[in-house]
């Protein structure tokens, strides 16, 4: 069950341009390419990177170089995000591979002012988990940040940066089913998911407006929890369906059984349909939606239910032509713009 798909296969799944939106040193993802193009395991190749630059890390923080020893934490962790990836379902290398991914993480935001906060949140008889990254300045509201069937919290740093740099607070959040509230806190996609993101929402709802922003099926997530949530002031779905489906290849079959918990399709399936978008939800806030015209996964038509939700008339539609899912190849671009975006709508609220 948990046997590692042929290189190929993870370099299908996880392209340069994903590694890279997601924080990976250019040079470890060429590296990595000429590990397991040697024959080296995926797992054990970006594990070595990792451990290189974790210990790059450290030296630099004995001898006081608080920001290397940052960018090189930061580098450790996005070599184990897609070290642990290589496992679609959970077992004990899984485990591992994501508890140094969440070390690095913490030594990373450990030196920041303020430091970032490793949340964990009480729902539904588990725990959600989390990471709260807060600008140094006043904040005048926080987006939660949050992917879908992989990835997960650490994988959207830079995103958080960029809210930072805006006044706006980040949280990283790992929803059911996802990283670490699904390792350690024994939540699957079983649950009442809309109710899981609105307590990230309760979470940060005292340090201003709201926004989600949601990706992949994150996006989902985020478009089904802001009709449900009036709190929420603005939301955005990057390549999310309105109404999921099991898609014909293997990655996303196992991704969404591990989320879930069962390897039953039809109960997959059926699962997919209790959390889609309903056709009588609507969204009352700022709705923004982002499409890739290369996007093998998800198309504007199974998007185009966001928009058509919205009762607000700050509705839009942004694609990029050749833009690959979730945007990866324009990932500095799409970042400023939905940062810029929330900035505009969670300090000037209608």
């Amino acid at each position: 069950m948990n046997a590692l798909a042929p290189a190929e296969a993870l370099w299908r799944a996880m392209s340069p341009t994903r590694m890279l939106d997601c924080g990976m040193d250019y040079a470890d993802v060429l590296e990595l390419q000429t590990l397991t193009g040697a024959g080296i395991a995926w797992d054990v190749a970006a594990e070595e990177l990792g451990d290189r630059q974790f210990a790059r890390a450290r030296a630099a923080e004995e001898a006081g170089r608080v920001v290397t020893a940052e960018e090189a934490y930061l580098a450790a962790t996005a070599c184990y995000l897609f070290a642990q990836m290589a496992y679609n379902f959970d077992g004990p290398r899984k485990r591992q591979l994501y508890t140094r991914l969440t070390e690095a993480f913490a030594a990373a935001g450990a030196s920041r002012n303020p430091r970032w906060e490793h949340l964990e949140i009480p729902f539904s008889g588990g725990r959600l988990f989390g990471w709260l990254i807060r600008p140094p300045g006043p904040v005048t509201g926080t987006v939660v940040v949050f992917g879908g069937q992989s990835g997960w919290g650490p994988a959207y740093v830079r995103q958080a940066e960029a809210l930072n740099r805006r006044g706006l607070a980040a949280l990283l959040a790992e929803g059911p089913g996802q990283g670490e509230s699904r390792l350690d806190g024994g939540l699957l996609l079983d649950v009442d998911v809309r109710a899981a993101y609105s307590a990230f929402v309760d979470h940060v709802l005292a340090r201003g407006p709201v926004g989600l922003w949601g990706n992949s099926n994150g996006g989902l997530f985020a478009g089904t929890t802001a009709a449900s949530d009036r709190r929420v002031a603005a939301v955005c779905v990057n390549g999310g369906p309105a109404r999921p489906r099991l898609l014909d290849f293997r990655t996303y079959v196992e991704q969404a059984a591990a989320m879930l918990g069962t390897t039953d399709t039809d109960a997959i399936q059926r699962n997919f349909d209790r959390i889609a978008l309903r056709p009588e939800d609507r969204i009352d806030c700022p709705v923004l939606v982002l499409h890739g015209g290369n996007d093998p996964i998800v198309t504007a038509a199974d998007q185009r239910p966001f928009l058509d939700a919205a009762t607000h008339d700050d509705a839009t539609l942004r694609i990029w032509d050749d833009g690959e899912h979730t945007i990866y190849n324009h990932a500095t671009e799409r970042t400023a713009y939905v940062a810029d975006w929330f900035a505009d709508r969670l300090t000037r609220r209608d």
